[in-house]
């Protein structure tokens, strides 16, 4: 199982890398949304593979109250917030591409309409 995450990881982290590089802001825009998720899968492993195996995630009667006998929440925590707060901003980078879109009519970063024309023919 750890070797599927481990190939997981790495291929939203390599997909992501590739279109930050593209020219296109929605590409680019789905490289940081790609790139955040490899690094919460990487954050939520990290905190549950060799410390949590076995272990209960919710305090139960009849388990002692000592810390060593149940999982670590600040991993889940961090990225539950993570991924709030990745969709936010994903939303707030899409507004901000349909603006940017609507006022200079091309999607390229730095807003060229030459290699836009260029690609049309």
């Amino acid at each position: 199982m750890e070797i599927v995450l481990a190939i997981a990881i790495g291929v939203l982290t390599s997909a992501g890398i590739w279109l930050l590089l593209r020219p296109r802001t929605f590409q680019v825009i789905i490289g940081l949304a790609l790139l955040s998720y490899a690094v919460n899968l990487f954050i939520f492993s990290m905190g549950r593979l060799g410390l949590a195996i076995d272990k209960e995630p919710v305090l139960r009667p009849d388990i002692p109250t000592n810390l060593i006998h149940y999982a670590d929440p600040l991993p889940q925590a961090l990225v539950l917030t993570a991924i709030v707060i990745g969709f936010a901003t994903t939303a707030l980078f899409l507004v901000v591409l349909l603006a940017l879109r609507g006022m200079s009519g091309t999607d390229h970063v730095d807003g060229s309409m030459a290699a836009e024309k260029g690609e049309a023919s």
